[in-house]
């Protein structure tokens, strides 16, 4: 089959109203048929059998290191801005995971690459599928958008646009914000961060997470990255590695720094203790980056194939054994919120599968 197939048949049957569809086990738009079939190769294979585990951890890292590649700037100068998500990353996967921000991403590439090609769909819009399918599987996740639709067609991503976790503050924030993101927008994505783990920054604890509850979409990242940092996860420090305040649980130089600076840490602390506005500013800011650069009037609307995410009941905590004087609260306008403190003391956090 073809790869444009599927394109030619939403022209073919234009734009279909979408009734959202229990679980999404059925869709309101014949146009989106074909990711029903797709949905399920994923969680069956991909995501071993719709689990929140590595698969998901590196599908949503995937859609956000494709879509980056987009500057204003360098548009403004003349020069190719790079396509946003437009599926370059696997189209041209032998120069852009030569990129040092995207290491780790054949694992995720390739497959998708196969999956894309079996079912005659793009490399742009199986990327953005996975990370809506992905997250759906983690318990308290917003479910995500789906616009289906962009062009099989890609330019290599101009280099050095895709923020990495030793960049300063200053160097992340001008970056996301040549990309058309803000600085509050820029803290809504890390959300990402709840649900994810580091594999090559220290390879000695690889598979360390990011908080103490990597399968569940949750403000726990956001609490505990405000948390004093009292050791190191391996044996050594590993590259952009700030000290943990948990055992097993990594902090990146870049998330402690944003949790800290005076621009977005009135914005981290308010997503603490605020599941909802989490999510929803999460979902906000996915809808934004996994069309940048694409036309949306030409898009399809099948979001209602993309799973409905179970809730999380579980408040947001202290972790055992720590109190309110282990935050470093930096938000100058409220008081950090008060919240439960676990019972006992935290365990080690175990490593994920990577």
């Amino acid at each position: 089959m073809r790869l444009l197939s599927s394109f030619v048949l939403v022209a073919m049957l234009g734009l279909v109203a979408s009734t959202p569809a229990p679980q999404g086990e059925s869709t309101g738009n014949p146009a989106c048929s074909i990711w029903l079939d797709v949905r399920d190769d994923m969680q069956s294979g991909l995501f071993n059998g719709a689990k929140c585990e590595n698969g998901v951890h590196k599908a949503l890292r995937l859609a956000f290191h494709d879509s980056i590649g987009f500057s204003q700037s360098l548009t403004a100068s003349g020069q190719f801005g790079g396509g946003g998500s437009d599926g370059s990353i696997i189209e041209h996967s032998a120069i852009e995971l030569t990129f040092g921000p995207n290491g780790h991403l054949e694992g995720i590439v390739e497959p998708l690459r196969a999956l894309a090609i079996k079912h005659g769909v793009s490399f742009a819009d199986i990327i953005q599928f996975a990370a809506a399918v992905g997250v759906a599987n983690c318990r308290g996740a917003p479910r995500l958008e789906f616009m289906a639709g962009r062009s099989n067609s890609s330019q290599v991503s101009p280099p050095r646009l895709v923020p990495g976790p030793g960049n300063s503050v200053d160097q992340i924030l001008s970056r996301m914000a040549d990309a058309g993101f803000s600085a509050d927008e820029t803290v809504d994505l890390l959300a990402s961060h709840s649900i994810a783990a580091q594999e090559g920054l220290n390879s000695a604890v690889a598979g360390s997470p990011f908080d103490s509850t990597p399968d569940v979409f949750d403000t726990q990242f956001y609490v505990e990255t405000l948390l004093k940092g009292i050791l190191n996860t391996g044996p050594t420090t590993g590259f952009a590695e700030k000290l943990s305040p948990l055992p097993g649980e990594f902090r990146m130089q870049s998330d402690f720094a944003i949790a800290r600076d005076p621009r977005t840490a009135c914005r981290w602390q308010a997503l603490t203790n605020d599941p909802v506005l989490m999510s929803q500013a999460f979902r906000a800011a996915m809808v934004r980056l996994s069309t940048l650069g694409n036309d949306r009037s030409t898009l399809q609307d099948c979001s209602d194939v993309i799973p409905i995410p179970n809730s999380n009941p579980s408040p947001p905590t202290l972790p055992g054994g720590k109190t309110e004087a282990d935050i470093e609260a930096s938000c100058p306008d409220t008081p950090f919120p008060v919240l439960p403190i676990a019972p006992g003391v935290a365990p080690p956090i175990p490593p994920v599968a990577v």
